[in-house]
């Protein structure tokens, strides 16, 4: 029967439909590039997402999150998102979660009720601690690196962690995890050296803070804040949606009914 996924049936069976159907997948921290992961993932036919993320949608997120509107500036991201996703698969069960993703918060989270683990956040103590989690969970992992300050959406690479390179972030997590242990992370990253965001006063979020009431951790808090736009941040996350669905239904082009 003809339904809102059959398109997506159409290159990987009802087979592989089935099973996402059935899958549930965590996503921490939906901004720039979360936000556009579970949007793919909804619109793939994904049982189960779980959003991780204690911000609200500010007006500064119109340029290149996509549940950023001038309607849900104010709005919890975890509760714009719902909205989003429910009128696009209204069977889908989202559960949400209005929590800074970090080590002491780590206990609260049982890695082992997901089918994969997607880490969108940008900060390296959380996430490390979701690879931690993930792989001592046995749960697939993939994690994205720097995407900001940057202007070329084709540079973007999936790799193991240590096939990187260009990436401060990517850098830090390479020495991070080898500490820890960690032999290999799937990651998306980009070839592209960071841009340094140039220097004004009248725009910058330090000096204008417009963060709603309520929010818990502002601009005006980090060293430095980053540049962005439309078209870098969201294919990052469409990269990091397709790997999940490909490796969820174990996508062999070549094998395929």
């Amino acid at each position: 029967m003809l339904n809102e996924f059959s398109r997506t049936q159409l290159i990987f069976g009802k087979e592989a439909m089935e099973k996402l159907a059935k899958s549930r997948v965590a996503v921490f921290g939906i901004g720039g590039v979360g936000g556009y992961v579970i949007e793919a993932l909804a619109r793939s036919g994904i049982g189960t997402l779980d959003l991780i993320d204690d911000d609200r949608v500010c007006l500064t997120n119109i340029n290149r999150q996509i549940i950023a509107t001038r309607k849900t500036i104010g709005q919890y991201k975890v509760d714009a998102a719902e909205a989003r996703l429910m009128d696009i698969n209204p069977a889908l069960t989202v559960n949400k979660h209005k929590c800074f993703y970090l080590p002491e918060t780590a206990a609260a989270f049982s890695f082992g009720d997901y089918d994969y683990v997607v880490d969108a956040i940008d900060t390296v103590t959380g996430k490390i601690q979701i690879v931690l989690e993930a792989k001592k969970a046995g749960v697939p992992v993939i994690s994205c690196m720097g995407a900001g300050n940057k202007v070329d959406p084709t540079a973007f690479r999936v790799a193991d962690i240590y096939k990187t390179s260009v990436c401060p972030l990517a850098k830090v997590m390479r020495r991070e995890l080898r500490r820890r242990g960690i032999e290999s992370l799937k990651v998306v990253y980009s070839t592209e050296p960071a841009l340094r965001p140039i220097e004004d006063g009248d725009i910058s979020c330090l000096n204008h803070c417009v963060c709603p009431p309520g929010t818990a951790r502002k601009c005006t808090e980090r060293r430095d804040i980053p540049g962005s736009n439309a078209f870098v941040p969201s294919v990052a996350g469409l990269i990091i949606a397709g790997e999940v669905i490909k490796d969820l239904t174990h996508f062999d082009p070549e094998k395929r009914s």
